[in-house]
This record gives C-alpha cells, sequence and structure tokens, in this order.
C-alpha cells in the first residue's frame, strides 16, 4: 500500500495485536472491528513572561494516545481471543504490544500498550456480541512511515 495518496475508506486501517504466550511477539490481525476513534491527550505548560506584554507562551510537553474500538466477539480468532482474554485481568497482564496500519502503509506501534476492556458479549438478545476495548499508549509509540 505504500505510496497510496487521496481519501480512503476506514476500513483500510488494520489493527494487530501481539497473541503470544511464550514472549516471542506473534502479530495477528483482530478481526471484526467495526469502527475505531482516535484521541490524543496533550500536555501543554503555558506560562506569560513580561516581555510578551501579557500574552501567554506555550510548550507542549506530554502527550498520550488512546484508540477506542468496537468489534464483534470472534471467538476462535487469535487477535480477538488476545483483546477478550484481558477483560478480567490487572496490571502487567493487559499489557500487550499493539500496532496500527495506516492505508498508506504508516505503522504505529504501541510497545506495552495498556488494553481497557469495555464490553465483552453484552447487548441485545439479537444483536451479534460485542468486544469493545481502548488500547492506550504506554510509552512512546514507534512511528514507522511509509516507503
Amino acid at each position: 500500500m505504500a505510496g497510496r495518496t487521496g481519501v480512503y475508506p476506514c476500513y483500510e486501517n488494520q489493527f494487530q495485536v501481539d497473541t503470544s504466550t511464550s514472549g516471542t511477539a506473534s502479530m495477528k490481525d483482530i478481526a471484526d472491528c467495526v469502527s475505531f476513534s482516535v484521541s490524543f491527550d496533550n500536555g501543554v505548560e503555558e506560562w506569560t513572561p513580561f516581555d510578551q506584554e501579557g500574552w501567554a507562551r506555550r510548550l507542549m510537553t506530554a502527550k498520550k494516545l488512546t484508540i477506542s474500538v468496537t468489534a464483534k466477539r470472534n471467538v476462535g480468532d487469535a487477535g480477538n481471543d488476545a483483546v477478550a482474554a484481558m477483560a478480567f485481568k490487572n496490571g502487567r497482564d493487559v499489557e500487550k504490544d499493539f500496532s496500527w496500519t495506516f492505508p498508506d502503509g504508516t505503522v504505529v506501534k504501541l510497545s506495552g500498550a495498556v488494553f481497557n476492556v469495555k464490553n465483552i458479549g453484552s447487548g441485545e438478545s439479537t444483536a451479534v456480541a460485542p468486544l469493545e476495548f481502548d488500547v492506550m499508549s504506554n510509552g512512546k509509540p514507534e512511528v514507522t512511515t511509509a516507503a
């Protein structure tokens, strides 16, 4: 997909999670993701020095990234199962590598991302069971731009 330009449908974004249990990374797609949103929480410090005559100066000093995903629970899919398995865990047991691949080939890798699983099956009796989760950065992401 590298080198693509122009507009694109959102479904061309793809998400992968580390499904390994042995320590050797095994990144797999997460099946049946249907929507996502991205939120940057930026820390901006500001001050008003005398020489600026009341005008504020600012510097961005911190960043956090949260990707909120709505999917359908797909039992047997390695990526979907890896996310769902964290629903009842805490601490370091909810940290996994995660990557987001853009349509142009850019990859954002979140090492040791924190997974906040919010729903693994509740809903209307005739609805398809959901899998809803937030992926939160845990340190600086690695961004590899498309060639």
